[in-house]
């Protein structure tokens, strides 16, 4: 029998389970209303794993441990620290909010609390946002496929190829994604995503315990190649003594993951669960506010041990190819875990990892589709163009605008893996959590405005501050010269004084500019 024959059927099973969990849990749907909020009545631990499933995408399972690898430490671990900060502050400031004004999008809150200009600007900023970002994550799932290409034909494919491989895994990924989303709403999601989150967690951890089965020596030859583990840290300041104040400032600034960015991650984590459709919007079907703020709380303390664990993975898997030197191991690190599935699980074991990998990338796909449907929905179709509309429109409008969505995502999926074909030495992470760190600041100024004060800021002030927030994170970042790289070009000099910021402060300056100019103007209502 052919030894991929198993892997197929694991997941050919896989993907029918979803489809038919999807598609049973939501037949009832009989309007927007069940569509977008499951009718509030989710239980809490439910709403709990489809949190946790759609934060750890695709790029999680394959970047975490590609982090790992590269870095052989557990800075990253930081920035989760922040997250638990942040979601405390989201459900004690913004959840009761949006429970209170019964919103399905959450940027009708920007309509009470300061006009329909705002709640625009800041929706066009999610839509234009969640469909780069969650398009950028698709290509990841495919990675495993273009290295199983090279495994059966014993060629690396060319960038053509590679590219057709990551195009096919792309649309099918959606294409399965979608039906069950558009037919089955928000209840769907968050079923389909407790099976999902269940798949990719004992994925993970049949990865560590494989690799502590196949490393020579078991954990003493762990310790010895890691050093002892002293360089295997959970804390870096990111300080040098040798330097001053503002160059020790500059390169805290520069660093990814320093204790420091504890700081940025609270702030990147409360726009990402507070003011991301895509994320609150599965807290608002929880029965309550009480319930909705457990679900979010449990779900940053669940946080910690994932990272933990897929970082484990990546420093077992250099521990591994250290003591069993393969010449074929690819040079991206994003790609060495799903070629240690590849070469090293045996059949069965290795198509429960590969159902693992889609399983993250439709899991954290689905909540995206129905939350861009549902805003734009609420946002834009029933303002401009049928205020009176009926529950049978609705239903019918939000479940084309999935498809919609799903379409512009398999663009950018493909345009991103275009890309790292380009530029393979670009790591995962970065990449996927950069682009919300953007946008992000500037949503983020204006909702903490809002929650924080009763008569500042007004539309003008708001789309201000946000034009704002933007420029100057952009500035920070180098963006304009990231862009001109990609065609061969260089705008400008970026003054040696000038910090250029890594992701996990992009969403800490964009909110307060946002906020610092936007809290300038007079309010014309309030709450």
């Amino acid at each position: 029998m052919n030894p991929w024959f198993l892997d197929a059927l694991v997941i050919a099973a896989y993907f029918i389970l979803i489809l038919w969990v999807g598609l049973y849990m939501g037949r009832k749907e009989e309007s927007f209303g069940d569509f977008a909020l499951g009718g509030r009545a989710i239980p809490w631990w439910a709403v709990l794993a489809s949190i946790v499933a759609a934060e750890t995408s695709a790029a999680t399972f394959i970047g975490t441990p590609g982090e790992g690898y590269a870095l052989r430490n557990y800075t990253y671990v930081q920035l989760a620290f922040g997250t638990i900060l942040a979601r405390i502050i989201i459900a004690y400031l913004f959840i009761k909010a949006y429970y209170d004004h019964n919103v399905y999008s959450i940027y009708e809150f920007l309509t009470a609390r300061f006009g329909t200009k705002s709640k625009n600007a800041a929706s066009a900023l999610f839509l234009v946002t969640r469909v780069l970002a969650s398009g950028a994550r698709l290509y990841i799932a495919a990675v495993i496929l273009v290295l199983g290409y090279e495994m059966l034909t014993g060629v690396h494919p060319d960038k053509t190829q590679e590219l057709l491989i990551y195009v096919g895994a792309i649309v099918v990924v959606s294409i399965v994604t979608a039906i069950y989303t558009t037919f089955g709403g928000i209840k769907a999601v968050i079923w389909t995503d407790l099976i999902q989150a269940t798949i990719m967690m004992g994925s993970a951890l049949a990865a560590i315990w494989l690799l502590f089965r196949h490393i020579p020596g078991g954990w003493g030859m762990i310790s010895e190649k890691l050093n002892g583990f002293k360089e295997v840290t959970l804390f870096d300041t990111g300080i040098d003594h040798s330097l001053g104040f503002w160059p020790n400032v500059k390169r805290i600034l520069e660093n990814e993951y320093t204790v420091w960015a504890i700081i940025g991650s609270t702030f990147f984590t409360m726009a990402t669960h507070g003011t991301d459709q895509d994320m609150v919007q599965r807290m608002l079907t929880a029965p309550d506010v009480k319930r909705s703020r457990r679900s979010l709380i449990c779900s940053g303390l669940a946080d910690i041990p994932i990272v933990l664990i897929f970082l484990s993975v990546g420093i077992l898997l250099w521990v591994f190819f250290q003591t069993n030197p393969d010449p074929n191991l690819p040079k991206k690190t994003n790609e060495i875990f799903c070629y240690y599935i590849l070469h090293q699980m045996k059949p069965g074991m290795r198509g429960l990892l590969i159902a693992g990998i889609f399983a993250t990338a439709m899991g954290s796909l689905s909540a995206a589709l129905n939350a861009l449907a549902t805003s734009f929905t609420r946002d834009w179709y029933v303002s401009f163009v049928k205020k009176d509309a009926s529950q049978h429109d609705l239903l019918r409008v939000v479940r084309v605008a999935t498809i919609i969505f799903g379409l512009l995502m398999i663009l950018v999926g493909v345009a991103t893996a275009y890309l790292v074909i380009l530029h393979p030495e670009k790591r995962i992470i970065p990449i996927v959590l950069g682009i919300a760190g953007y946008t992000y600041g500037s949503l983020l100024g204006v909702f903490l405005l809002g929650v924080l004060t009763k008569n500042r800021g007004n539309d003008t002030g708001n789309i201000i501050g946000m034009i704002a927030g933007f420029i100057v994170v952009a500035i920070l970042s180098g963006l304009p010269n990231e862009l001109a790289q990609i065609v061969g070009g260089k705008l400008y000099q970026q003054p040696a004084w000038l910090p250029v910021i890594e992701f996990p402060w992009r969403v800490m300056f964009g909110a307060i500019v946002t906020f610092g100019v936007a809290v300038c103007f007079k309010g014309q209502k309030g709450t």
